[in-house]
């Protein structure tokens, strides 16, 4: 099963959160602002809601989605613990790459170019 970030990365999904954030809203709603079919929308939210970031409930024959406060949570620090280890990277091979740079010497100068006329 995919975790929560792999699934809220496809944009469809992200665009459904960012839409839930406003409020709890029917399937039927959040259908009208995509080009993909109501089904398709469906598929969309019962896999965001089989990792915890959705929850649903049944109203007559309207099924009700909102965000869930806890997986929306859980999310934020996945992507947190993912950028803080993806920028110490990033700070150690830029160490690297000075300490690398301090160590070589400068090579001769360059010569300027001559003027071909």
């Amino acid at each position: 099963m995919p975790d929560a970030l792999e699934v809220a990365a496809e944009p469809n999904r992200r665009r459904l959160l960012h839409l839930l954030a406003a409020g709890e809203q029917t399937v039927t709603g959040l259908a009208g602002h995509f080009s993909v079919t109501r089904s398709a929308i469906s598929q969309h939210l019962l896999l965001l809601e089989s990792v915890g970031l959705v929850s649903a409930r049944k109203e007559g024959r309207s099924r009700y989605y909102s965000l869930d406060p806890a997986g929306m949570a859980r999310l934020r620090t996945l992507v947190e613990q993912f950028w803080n280890a993806e920028l110490d990277l990033l700070s150690r091979d830029a160490h690297l790459l000075a300490a690398r740079n301090a160590a070589v010497p400068p090579g001769p100068p360059v010569p300027p170019a001559k003027d071909p006329s």
